[in-house]
């Protein structure tokens, strides 16, 4: 009788037992307290597993790397001395962005802002590839000027003709598409209604997760669906939750941004020949293995592996074997890829990357995540608390004239950090940090002993280190006609200034000196050619590694 009692209560205890510990991801570990209670209080997503792939994109675990140039210079220009650098993982698109990807960003841009309407037609305009950049005047191009953006021969191949900020604001509205598919899955918004937006009624990330009632210009019917509804709950106090997706939810996607320059060249590099083993080595010439631009495998010995100019008047080899298979740019995923299958980090087109350009990279600073160009902002926010919503369109016009949206309606206003984030902190002291160890006193080419900051009047920091020509573009009150003031000065030193970016990678146009991952150039930021385009990122959150090992504790 005793045996079956203590076996009854074994069994008792043991149930209970198993009920408590299947339940520990909902019970905070340091208060005990409920979480995701029917009745209210803390929500969170505890079930989480693993940050989805990007579409598009692959994974590229992080890792430390030397960064810059490891062979031989013979420009003898040393901006890229090789410097150890971490980047953290991340994940990247497998090939450039296509005339494919673009196109449908038009098409969405002229659906939703058409430029037949004069109060939207800027949008769109804005937003356009500069087709003419394949003009040539000792040469006929007037083929690619026509067709080599639309054209369905073409979708495939790297957009080309965008400029930085083009492909920056490219990177924004893909993020805010991408999230909005993903809450459209999980039941948070309406099936479809990215079909439903218009002018007044957009989805946006950000106003999403601070102002998620005024998304869709408030239109409740897409906000709230029905799934949503059904997914809501009634608190104790009789408040509705659980309604609208935060970002504790985990179903709110990473944004989609530009590859910084550390990022862009560790990728590119892949994984072999940077280690032997735990021991690790640094030294590596291109994104393949070997010393040369031909393949020495069997099943394609002597073909070259990427698209870049071989010679003088030699952009594609000689018809037949020898060809490299392009002599402008080349479909994208044509040549094999890299060791984290990313393809054409070699050639075909060079890429913008983030990175505000200085002839030196500032190690002896940072070794984490080295980026240059970061301004700090933060919400606007309304007397009442709320948050700034862009109601106008807000557009910028550019040193060579072309006027861009920076903001549109039912984005939230953005307004560079004051003293209340900066006072006392170490980290940073101030919202626009691109000359930070830049321009400071004793870098100036003016700096002496003697040296007084008032001496320079109004010119800002950059211009004391880069004496680059600054053009203007004004309009006319009366005639509405834009005034282009070209600067004519025959004392400017530098083309380098705060709007100078990065790129990297060589392209169809360059020799084989500039395919080498650690090479970097720059190029205007509101300017674009025909062989620049560009790729996404989207940085990793959670663990570094998604193999699969186990907890060593």
């Amino acid at each position: 009788m005793n045996f079956r009692l203590l076996a009854a209560s074994a069994l008792i205890f043991t149930a209970f037992s198993c009920k408590r510990s299947s339940n520990s991801s909902n019970v905070d570990s340091a208060t005990g307290w409920a979480i995701n209670d029917k009745q209210g209080g803390f929500q969170y997503n505890t079930s989480f597993k693993e940050q989805e792939t990007p579409p598009g994109t692959v994974f590229v675990e992080g890792g430390t790397f030397t960064m810059g140039k490891v062979q031989d210079d013979p420009m003898h220009d040393w901006n890229n001395s090789p410097s150890q650098q971490h980047v953290q993982s991340f994940y990247m698109d497998e090939s450039e962005v296509t005339n494919l990807n673009y196109l449908m960003y038009l098409g969405y841009l002229k659906s939703v802002y058409p430029p037949s309407d004069p109060t939207y037609s800027n949008i769109y305009t804005g937003a356009l590839p500069d087709t003419l950049v394949w003009r040539n005047r000792l040469g006929y191009n007037e083929m690619m000027t026509d067709n080599y953006l639309r054209h369905p021969a073409y979708a495939n191949y790297p957009v080309v003709g965008v400029s930085w900020i083009q492909a920056v604001e490219y990177a924004s509205w893909r993020t805010d598409r991408v999230a909005e598919m993903s809450l459209q899955e999980s039941g948070y918004l309406e099936r479809d209604s990215q079909y439903k937006a218009d002018a007044e009624s957009t989805f946006n990330t950000d106003t999403y997760i601070n102002a998620p009632t005024q998304t869709y210009g408030g239109n409740n019917s897409i906000i709230n669906p029905v799934r949503s509804r059904k997914r809501a709950q009634v608190n104790a106090l009789g408040d509705t939750i659980n309604v609208y997706a935060k970002r504790e939810s985990g179903l709110i996607p990473v944004k989609f941004r530009l590859p910084t320059e550390a990022e862009w060249e560790y990728a590119a590099l892949g994984m072999t020949e940077l280690r032997s083993y735990n021991i690790y080595r640094g030294r590596k010439k291109y994104p393949w293995d070997g010393q040369y631009t031909r393949s020495g495998k069997r099943s394609g010995r002597g073909d070259q592996l990427a698209n870049f100019k071989q010679s003088d008047g030699d952009y594609g080899g000689i018809a037949g074997w020898s060809d490299d298979g392009a002599d402008i740019t080349q479909e994208v995923k044509f040549y094999a890829p890299n060791d984290h299958g990313l393809y054409d980090m070699a050639g075909n087109v060079a890429e913008w990357v983030a990175d505000v350009y200085r002839p030196i990279v500032d190690d002896e600073f940072n070794d984490f995540n080295y980026f240059r160009g970061n301004t700090y902002y933060k919400n606007a926010i309304n007397d009442d608390g709320t948050v700034k919503i862009v109601v106008e369109t807000v557009y910028d016009t550019l040193s060579n004239g072309k006027i861009v949206a920076r903001n549109l309606p039912g984005e939230i206003k953005k307004i560079p950090v004051d003293e209340n984030e900066t006072y006392l902190r170490t980290n940073f002291d101030r919202s626009d940090n691109r000359n930070f160890r830049d321009g400071d006193q004793k870098s100036s080419r003016y700096y002496r002993d003697n040296f007084d900051d008032d001496e320079l009047g109004n010119r800002d920091e950059t211009r004391k280190m880069y004496n680059s020509p600054k053009h203007k573009i004004d309009r006319d009150s009366a005639s509405g006609k834009m005034i282009k003031d070209y600067d004519k000065s025959a004392r400017r030193t530098s083309l380098i200034n705060d709007e100078a970016r990065v790129i990297k990678g060589g392209s169809w146009r360059d020799r084989v000196y500039w395919i080498d991952p650690a090479q970097r150039r720059f190029f205007p930021e509101d300017m674009a050619t025909d062989y620049i385009g560009f790729r996404c990122a989207v940085s990793r959150v959670g663990s570094k590694s998604k193999s699969n090992k186990k907890k060593r504790n």
